[in-house]
């Protein structure tokens, strides 16, 4: 194989996993969850759309506004 194609095919993977990247980043900061820490130092994280979290999210926007 040709350096030059060598060096578009690497290019081109590495621009692609970079775009995955950025992608799954934006999509996760668009989530809201809601994450409970315990005492014992355990943590358990709700993500939006499950029971507990349509539970506690209304809560915790009513802290963060105050």
């Amino acid at each position: 194989m040709p350096p030059r194609k060598l060096v578009t095919g690497m290019l081109l993977a590495a621009g692609s996993l970079a775009g995955s990247v950025l992608v799954r980043r934006r999509a996760a900061r668009r989530r809201e969850r809601v994450d409970l820490y315990g005492a014992d130092g355990s943590m358990q994280s709700f993500a939006e759309g499950t029971f507990e979290a349509e539970r506690l999210l209304p809560i915790a926007h009513e802290v963060l506004s105050a």
